[in-house]
């Protein structure tokens, strides 16, 4: 089972994880990114840090790194500049962007690395409205990758450049997150399935919305499953916006969960089209 929820640093995370992390100064960010790359160095991953400036300049940002040097040289360790693969203004085309990393994590694995690891600063990405539209696009089709293939990554974003709204965005398509807010993460489970975790209240409701249409809910065996072992609260609103948008999609709703509150919910509704299975 993939780690899902709150995290305050980024050591000990595993082969499929995938965070997404706001952060106020550089300084702060570059610590974080040297935790999670250290830790996929001695995991056996090949590591990769993207972000924008030269790349000798990246490069010293990571030396706080034990073994960097040694890492770049052998091919352990790699650092892109943003601006060497995207101009200014570039929108992301997330299928091949999801197909760059494909054979990155193969060519990983070919080279005899346990999987592939990247620190990706993203924030030059994700600056205007269409830009954030195809980037969230690409953080849920990559969050699929990750789920099922060696490949975990962390998503950095500026608050000083990404207001609140751009970053919930982002935020609840990952199953991990070091901000509070939205409260909620919609993302990529074991087994091609999809998990709904954290709290969905009124707070949530147009972006809870908007997530649900981003990503990819599909219909398997006649029923569309969703992995609610980590939901903690939902209202009865929102568990109306899921069960029309499963009917929409043609097909009943089966939520796996352990909150109390789902089935009495679904009872109290009348909800005859879902059904609560009880997960540990």
């Amino acid at each position: 089972m993939r780690r899902s929820g709150l995290v305050d640093h980024t050591r000990g995370l595993g082969a499929h994880d995938h965070v997404c992390w706001r952060y106020d100064d550089v300084p702060e960010f570059e610590a974080r990114a040297r935790e999670f790359l250290l830790d996929g160095l001695e995991q056996g991953y090949r590591v990769c840090y993207v972000a924008s400036g030269d790349v000798d300049a990246l490069v010293h940002g990571l030396r706080g790194i034990d073994g960097i040097d040694r890492a770049l040289r052998e091919g352990a360790a790699q650092v892109t500049s943003l601006e060497a693969t995207y101009p200014v203004g570039a929108v992301v085309e997330p299928e091949a962007q999801v197909r760059a990393y494909t054979a990155a994590t193969e060519a990983a694995v070919r080279d005899g690395f346990a999987g592939f690891r990247v620190v990706a600063e993203a924030t030059p990405l994700v600056r205007t409205p269409k830009q954030l539209a195809a980037f969230a696009r690409y953080e849920h089709l990559v969050d699929r990758y990750m789920a099922d293939h060696p490949f975990s990554a962390m998503c950095a974003y500026s608050s000083a450049e990404i207001d609140d709204s751009a970053f919930a965005e982002l935020a609840c398509l990952h199953p991990n997150t070091n901000a509070r807010a939205p409260g909620f993460r919609l993302h990529a489970a074991d087994g091609h399935t999809t998990a709904l975790g954290g709290e969905v209240d009124s707070h949530a409701d147009g972006l809870f919305t908007q997530a649900l249409n981003r990503v990819d809910l599909r219909a398997r065996d006649g029923e569309l499953v969703l992995d609610a072992r980590e939901l903690t609260f939902i209202d009865h609103n929102n568990l109306l916006r899921l069960a029309d948008h499963a009917a929409r999609l043609g097909a009943p709703l089966a939520l796996r969960g352990s909150w109390p509150g789902l089935a009495r919910l679904v009872d109290l509704l009348d909800l005859r089209d879902v059904h609560v299975d009880h997960a540990a």
